[in-house]
């Protein structure tokens, strides 16, 4: 495994990039980190957190920089991904607090050769899991491409 700045391997731009880390990956996951603040993006100052609902996006983001790390590793440029649909999305708190460290774990269940897959994600806090679902992506092999096929 590399050590890639969460930069590298997201092809979003700021104030867009809400992962802080890459913290591991492999063939057919990741772990990608969250530190919860004031500055956070998405920061809701009535309920010093930000909404559980932006998890989704946390899960879409690390699936996004563990196809980065593998697409760098393999010499090949960072594409960006679609996120398709979100399936049983769980919560067990409306916002993530300040000071809250959390850990984005995304799992893939199933990949075709289209480029769509499914991941298992969490997020947890310590020993605790706050929210969990299954993502559907789609990651073109030609992303540009299949841009203007849809216009």
């Amino acid at each position: 495994m590399n050590q890639y700045a969460i930069e590298q391997v997201l092809p979003h731009d700021a104030p867009m990039i809400l992962l802080c880390e890459l913290i591991s990956y492999h063939d057919e996951g990741a772990t990608a980190l969250v530190n919860i603040d004031t500055h956070s993006p998405f920061y809701d100052q009535q309920y010093d957190g930000v909404p559980s609902y932006i998890g989704t996006e946390y899960m879409a983001q690390a699936i996004a920089a563990y196809a980065g790390a593998l697409a760098l590793d393999e010499g090949r440029p960072v594409h960006i991904g679609f996120l398709l649909g979100t399936r049983k999305y769980q919560t067990e708190l409306g916002y993530f607090p300040t000071g809250s460290q959390l850990h984005i774990t995304v799992q893939k269940l199933l990949e075709d050769e289209s480029g769509l897959s499914v991941f298992e994600c969490s997020i947890s806090c310590g020993e605790n899991t706050l929210a969990s679902a299954k993502i559907n992506v789609f990651q073109p092999h030609d992303p540009e491409q299949f841009l203007k096929e849809q216009q």
